[in-house]
């Protein structure tokens, strides 16, 4: 459970992360730009921006995207 602000998680990872919602920290750091995140998986899917890398590709015009979400 959250300090906080009360929320509760089934996991304590799923807690740590949201803890530095309310902290700021950003311990995962860009080896090319230097920007900071809160979870890895941020941090993965912020490194295709400088890699090029396009793993979400649209099934109906095969264009590709950075991220899931884009689709």
């Amino acid at each position: 459970k959250c300090n906080t602000c009360d929320l509760s998680f089934a996991q304590n990872g799923h807690l740590q992360s949201h803890k530095r919602m309310h902290t700021g920290e950003k311990p995962f750091k860009c080896d090319s730009c230097g920007a900071g995140f809160t979870e890895n998986g941020s941090l993965k899917a912020h490194k295709r921006i400088h890699t090029g890398e396009k793993p979400y590709i649209c099934e109906f015009c095969d264009v590709g995207f950075t991220d899931a979400s884009s689709l």
